[in-house]
């Protein structure tokens, strides 16, 4: 079926311009199809943009006039410009957003609103329960229910000078319980959490259930309880607590109120969410001319144990690393080329013919090496990852795996993971959209990096269509960074990079002090702060250079994602301290729908690269999202104090003006 899926992608709707379609599972005789542009467009070769513009009703001439045609407003950095703030909405948006701020105000609301929703569903029936949603929370903070109906959202937004980031928001409501077996069974079975038993595929640890438990996998709280009758695959033995699976943690939204949890049920799960990615590709580019961002995260494409994996393998590599040739750092790092790591090598006893075939694999340039594996080939062929993942062994002369033997299903899954991002990033490519993909748990993030720099190679050659995310809350983001925009330089593909402060800081110092492995977060929010800006000032002074060369500055392309208008007054004091104008194209700001618009309309309206983040998902299914947005919003109050204020005071003008009929017209063209 994804074979099918592919072939009516890539063939009839570019060809034909079907927006999206379905394939059943009662075969191909039962595909749906949806056009959304006029017959007259059919014929064209691509869906682009300008197509789709035309297909939803914007004036595409008016678009293209120049910007000196368009208003540009002047920027109040203070943020207090309530009329800018509010022009976008109607009396009644304002009136609701005030009611839905004053509701989050209400510590009782938001720590029950979860179950108070339910009972309100109940009590006052389905019809009337959405209607109360739509009046308050679903819609102050979603744009509509399916990417059709979002559609008036998404054009008044860029009337008013800002740009989309769609997210299909609906979540599962499940138990802890459920949500603990989902993780841990990573084949979809059921297992019962019992000493005698590893209730995730026991090929995590490559080993087989009956033998004792080697001391170095006995971690705290004898999560690793039981018996085990043999160890297979491989000579090096699990020794990095962090990125194992722990009961306590097996719930990934424990501490967790602001960001999406997906849960691995089983492949035809991960195939639903590419559909539904896919499909908010289609969205954006129906509605954006190439401007539009799709937020994804790679957990929602496989089965997460993989990341896990694959995450300790990048962290073993960077211990060989430094066992090898001393330091601390990624590969990159140590600028070692490769005629040194031979002689090591061969004066550690290996085989001449092993030492120049694991050479043969390294990707290096004049300034060393730069990867160890072919990491191209784990993307783009049919290599196993049990077999890549070997390095010689200095003290035994032999080769030994850094990865756990695979099992073929495992294997397979892995495959499947990796074809579903690549589709989505061709796709994007293809309908000139971008791709943004979510930062998640430590414990994940070294392979989701690893694969988003990966297809950034591949895709980001012309521009940045990949984009990787970076939380500013971890003690190593600016080396990360800074090591990734090293690689871009050096592999010469364009560099995207989303800068957030994050969203998962209590569990993972909860995770760290449980398992007994060093805190990665910052102290404070004011570390996390001093990062962001080192971070961002880091990126900002690359774009300086590029465009000191005479070079294209749009080879690094930054999204400062916050809600703090510090950060955001900060960027661009720095942009006009370096001398990078909004035109140049490369920094962009982004925030949530519903969520400081006093920072994100007047951005737009004055002529800077803003987004908003917009959810979409039908009501009963989004509540999730909904609760989670209600807490988000009580942990900031001093902004919601803010936002409040002004709300009244454009409430209080327009009553005084005459104007609480007020229909939003906007004339702005996003940068």
């Amino acid at each position: 079926m994804a074979f099918l899926r592919a072939v009516f992608r890539s063939n009839v709707y570019r060809k034909f311009g079907i927006s999206s379609f379905h394939i059943t599972q009662q075969g191909i005789n039962s595909v749906r199809v949806k056009f959304s542009i006029p017959p007259a467009s059919i014929g064209c070769n691509t869906f682009k943009s300008t197509h789709a513009a035309s297909a939803i009703g914007y004036d595409t001439a008016v678009e293209g006039k120049s910007a000196q045609q368009h208003p540009r407003d002047p920027l109040d950095l203070t943020f207090e410009d309530h009329v800018a703030s509010f022009k976008s909405k109607t009396t009644w948006e304002i009136l609701r957003a005030y009611i839905v701020y004053t509701m989050c105000s209400s510590e009782y609301l938001v720590e029950h609103n979860m179950t108070l929703m339910k009972i309100s569903k109940r009590l006052f029936g389905d019809r009337l329960f959405k209607f109360m949603m739509k009046s308050t929370f679903y819609g102050h903070f979603v744009a509509g229910e399916d990417q059709y109906k979002i559609r008036p959202t998404l054009e008044r937004l860029r009337s008013f000078g800002v740009k989309p980031i769609l997210d299909y928001s609906v979540e599962e409501d499940i138990s802890q319980e459920e949500a603990e077996r989902r993780e841990v069974d990573g084949l979809g079975h059921r297992e019962q959490w019992s000493p005698a038993h590893v209730p995730w595929s026991t090929s995590v640890m490559g080993i087989w259930p009956g033998a004792p438990i080697p001391p170095t996998l006995q971690y705290p709280n004898n999560t690793f309880m039981g018996k085990f009758n043999s160890i297979r695959g491989s000579s090096v033995q699990c020794t990095i607590p962090q990125y194992h699976m722990d009961k306590q943690f097996a719930d990934r939204r424990y501490k967790v109120q602001s960001a999406r949890t997906y849960f691995y049920l089983n492949e035809a799960q991960c195939e639903r969410n590419l559909e539904i990615f896919q499909e908010c590709l289609e969205a954006v580019s129906g509605a954006t001319f190439g401007t539009g961002i799709c937020a994804v995260k790679l957990t929602a494409l496989g089965r997460p144990q993989l990341l896990l994996q694959l995450s300790e393998v990048i962290m073993r590599t960077r211990k060989y690393m430094t066992e090898v040739l001393g330091g601390e750092g990624n590969v990159l790092t140590h600028h070692v080329h490769v005629e040194d790591l031979e002689k090591k090598f061969l004066q550690a006893g290996l085989e001449e013919e092993t030492v120049k075939k694991f050479l043969k694999q390294l990707t290096y340039d004049k300034e060393g090496v730069i990867h160890l594996f072919p990491w191209s080939g784990i993307v783009d062929e049919n290599q196993q990852l049990s077999d890549t993942f070997r390095v010689p062994d200095l003290k035994t002369g032999r080769m030994v795996r850094l990865i756990t033997q695979l099992t073929p299903k495992e294997e397979e899954m892995f495959r499947n993971m990796v074809r579903r991002m690549n589709s989505l990033c061709k796709t994007a490519d293809e309908l000139d959209v971008r791709v943004m993909v979510d930062a998640e748990q430590t414990y994940f993030q070294p392979a989701i990096s690893r694969i988003t720099l990966e297809m950034m190679r591949k895709y980001n050659k012309d521009k940045a269509v990949v984009f990787n995310t970076y939380q500013c809350y971890l003690k190593n983001t600016y080396e990360e960074a800074t090591n990734d925009l090293e690689q871009a330089k050096r592999q010469n593909f364009y560099f995207g990079a989303k800068l957030v402060r994050g969203a998962y800081l209590e569990q993972e110092r909860a995770r760290a002090a449980a398992l007994g492995y060093t805190d990665p977060t910052n102290a404070s929010f004011e570390a996390t702060t001093e990062m962001y800006h080192r971070t961002l000032t880091e990126c900002l002074r690359r774009i300086k250079d590029l465009k000191d060369r005479s070079e294209d500055a749009r080879k690094i392309a930054i999204m400062v994602a916050s809600h703090n208008e510090d950060t955001v007054r900060f960027a661009i004091e720095k942009m006009k301290e370096i001398g990078i104008s909004p035109e140049d194209k490369v920094i962009c700001f982004g925030q949530l729908l519903g969520m400081c618009d006093y920072i994100t309309f007047p951005l737009g309206q004055s002529g800077y690269s803003a987004y908003k983040y917009i959810p979409y998902g039908p009501i009963n299914e989004v509540l999730p999202y909904l609760s989670r947005r209600a807490h988000e919003n009580k942990g900031i109050l001093k902004k919601i104090r803010k936002e409040k204020k002004l709300l009244l005071r454009e409430l209080r003008r327009r009553i005084t003006s005459g104007q609480l009929m007020y229909r939003p017209r906007g004339n702005y063209v996003p940068v």
